[in-house]
């Protein structure tokens, strides 16, 4: 499987788009037009893609060198592959939580996930992809922290999947960026590959608390109808 081609770029609101990839996905937001536009990346796809983000742009009529900031909600290989390599090329800051951040640089291993048996098989299939090459984080991320794109974008700590996992929240846009802790295939569900589930458990309900209206999940298509009340149907049955 070709894992750096095809990358589909996907409106999902007018300043929201998704860049769907072979396995996986990444999303843009844009702010601003014309020569104040300012693009940001949340998570990068993976490694080897950067010639196929940079093209999905260009053929959306946007600047890759508008390219500000790379946000990755976590260290697993198919959210940071591409990161460096584009953040390089475009000029832009690479931003995560501190406590993945050591392992996105190559300093840690990446942590093992505590598997149920059926997510064995699919876990399996997922190491078969290029690994990420060791990537620079500029600046460690927090909790509550207020990112300077989407008016206002607060980082969530959203501990489980990984212990630096993060959520994106734009509360004036009702958009949530969940990484892995939520998943949509093909409705609302608790994500898979977990290191700790009961911690990632906390964390999604913790994430239904904020009642987006747009949910952007890691995997799965990103939900735009009754997404609260989805959200946290699937936080209670996860429990």
């Amino acid at each position: 499987m070709d894992y750096a081609n095809p990358v589909e770029l996907v409106e999902i609101t007018p300043r929201l788009q998704m860049l769907r990839f072979s396995v996986g996905q990444a999303y843009l937001w844009r702010d601003g037009t014309g020569n104040d536009t300012e693009l940001t990346l949340i998570d990068a796809g993976w490694a080897g893609s950067a010639d196929a983000v940079g093209a999905a742009l260009r053929g959306a009529g946007l600047d890759p060198s508008r390219l500000r900031r790379i946000v990755l909600t976590h260290c697993h290989r198919d959210h940071v592959g591409a990161a460096e390599e584009l953040a390089d090329r475009f000029g832009a800051e690479i931003l995560a939580h501190a406590l993945d951040a050591p392992v996105i640089r190559g300093e840690l291993p990446v942590p093992e996930p505590d598997l149920l048996d059926w997510e064995r098989p699919l876990y399996a299939h997922g190491l078969t992809v290029p690994e990420a090459p060791p990537t620079r984080v500029d600046r460690e991320v927090a909790d509550g922290e207020e990112l300077a794109f989407g008016d206002g974008a607060v980082v969530v700590h959203a501990p489980g999947h990984t212990p630096g996992s993060l959520a994106l929240h734009l509360p004036r846009h009702g958009v949530l960026f969940t990484g892995d802790t939520v998943a949509s295939m093909p409705d609302v569900m608790f994500g898979v590959f977990h290191v700790d589930r009961a911690q990632a458990l906390a964390s999604m309900r913790r994430l239904a608390e904020l009642r987006p209206s747009v949910l952007c999940c890691g995997h799965g298509e990103p939900v735009t109808t009754d997404t609260a009340e989805r959200l946290t149907k699937a936080a209670e049955q996860a429990g």
